[in-house]
């Protein structure tokens, strides 16, 4: 049965980026990385979104609309206060350990792309699991810049590619909270639920 299915690799990739989320927040912390911090952060933004997935798994349209918008609101909290972040790294100046941003990079992005592989013949399934596979392949996204900016950081011993690339997180969470809260808000119109908010 394809519920059944979906909740089977949505319990494992949440379970994946729960764990990453802790591993990649501390190892983030204690190597002042923007860039770390901000993906640990699109981790724990992924696992609430897939909690919220398994949520509305069996109910019905307007449900699974109205997880999809709590995404997008989570997803927009966490990209703001990735800027925030990045701010408070600039202005502080100290450049992150790059051996630990490389290392962690490449084992998040290993088990981001387990998720984005068992999510990947879901992606079309309905709104709740194409909003949960874009969540998926962000990671790969911001993986792949993390370790760009451990390269960068270690050529140039410089706080700011830690910094631009956890802004360019930032921004990339900040448009992909847009793209789903406005199909959210599509789909709960076309149901007839008025949505007054959230305007992005």
């Amino acid at each position: 049965m394809l519920r059944d299915r979906q909740r089977r690799v949505l319990w494992t990739v949440l379970g994946i980026n729960a764990v990453l989320f802790v591993v990649e927040f501390g190892v983030g912390w204690w190597a002042r990385s923007t860039a770390l911090l901000a993906d640990s952060l699109d981790m724990l933004g992924d696992a609430f979104v897939y909690a919220f997935s398994l949520w509305v798994l069996y109910r019905g349209t307007q449900w699974r609309a109205r997880a999809a918008l709590s995404k997008g609101v989570v997803q927009l909290v966490f990209g703001l206060i990735v800027l925030g972040q990045a701010v408070w790294r600039a202005v502080e100046g100290t450049p992150p350990v790059a051996d630990a941003m490389a290392l962690m990079g490449l084992v998040a992005l290993a088990g981001n792309t387990l998720a984005f592989a068992l999510l990947w013949r879901h992606r079309s399934d309905d709104i709740n699991m194409t909003s949960t596979w874009l969540c998926s392949r962000n990671d790969l996204i911001a993986n792949a810049a993390v370790l760009a900016a451990a390269a960068a950081v270690w050529q140039l011993d410089s706080v700011w590619p830690d910094v631009i690339v956890g802004v360019a997180i930032a921004a990339l969470f900040l448009r992909t909270a847009r793209d789903v809260i406005r199909d959210a808000r599509s789909e709960l119109a076309e149901a007839g639920e008025e949505v007054t908010h959230l305007t992005v």
